[in-house]
């Protein structure tokens, strides 16, 4: 497997930056959160993108992803998502990233089923564009469809290569799922997986891996007796946590974390 962070957990830093946290840690890629606020979004121009792609390559670190914010189940017309899921598969295809993560977002005031018609429609008329440009669009278990199970839905409806799954540690667990059972769901759409650590269901503050309580080295274990040999992403919260240490001074610690499950359980 190979190792990435995501930049949720540096906000704001300079690609150059990120690059060379990435480089001097032994991480092999990166997420980049593509926000307004960060330094790669859907707004940057072409030659802006070409400067990014180009620092990445030269560094020898992979762009694992984008991490967008499309809600594919969110109530309302299906135009504007539609356009946001473009202005991100063109980015990704712009950047040479392999995928692009949305998020389910379904409403209250929406029935389960309402919701998971929603996702799928989208995400059917989406895929042929992603098909043409190279892109793989990744479901994150997330909001309205946490787990696998509710996740499954949705790509079952779907049924397209270019649609697939990213299984987020936190969220799963947080749903009662086990590992077991995620994957048993998401196997054949796994784009990617986000792993962390929090200290309680109550308090999802960042922590560094392996010293808070959710099951990465079950799930490890999982996708090593599986075969798997995808990505594991530290998703770091910095972003939403201001009180949360700063992922810089942690990266060394986790990218030995992650290399200890794995050695163990090969």
């Amino acid at each position: 497997m190979k190792l990435a962070f995501s930049t949720l957990g540096v906000p704001g830093l300079p690609i150059s930056d990120v690059v060379r946290l990435a480089a001097a840690h032994g991480y092999h890629g990166v997420e980049l959160r593509a926000h307004p606020e960060e330094p790669v979004h859907p707004g940057l121009g072409l030659p802006e993108r070409a400067d990014v792609a180009a620092e990445f390559k030269s560094a020898g670190i992979e762009i694992l992803g984008l991490a967008g914010y499309a809600r594919v189940a969110a109530p309302g017309d299906d135009g504007p998502v539609l356009a946001e899921l473009r202005a991100l598969l063109e980015l990704a295809r712009d950047l040479g990233a392999p995928f692009v993560r949305v998020f389910p977002g379904g409403g209250t005031e929406q029935s389960p089923a309402e919701a998971d018609a929603t996702a799928a429609r989208r995400l059917g008329t989406a895929a042929e564009y992603a098909a043409d440009l190279g892109v793989r669009i990744l479901l994150e278990t997330h909001d309205s469809h946490r787990t696998g199970a509710d996740a499954i839905r949705v790509l079952g409806l779907v049924g397209h290569r270019q649609v697939g799954s990213l299984w987020d540690v936190m969220h799963t667990w947080l749903g009662g799922e086990q590992p077991s059972s995620t994957y048993a769901a998401l196997s054949p759409y796994l784009g990617y997986v986000q792993v962390k650590d929090i200290a309680s269901a109550d308090d999802t503050t960042p922590l560094p891996l392996g010293t808070g309580v959710l099951p990465l080295t079950e799930c490890v274990e999982l996708l090593s007796r599986e075969g798997w040999d995808g990505w594991l992403c530290w998703e770091y919260e910095k972003r939403w946590y201001e009180s949360a240490a700063p992922l810089e001074g942690l990266l060394g610690a986790g990218r030995e974390h992650l290399g200890r499950l794995l050695n163990e359980s090969a």
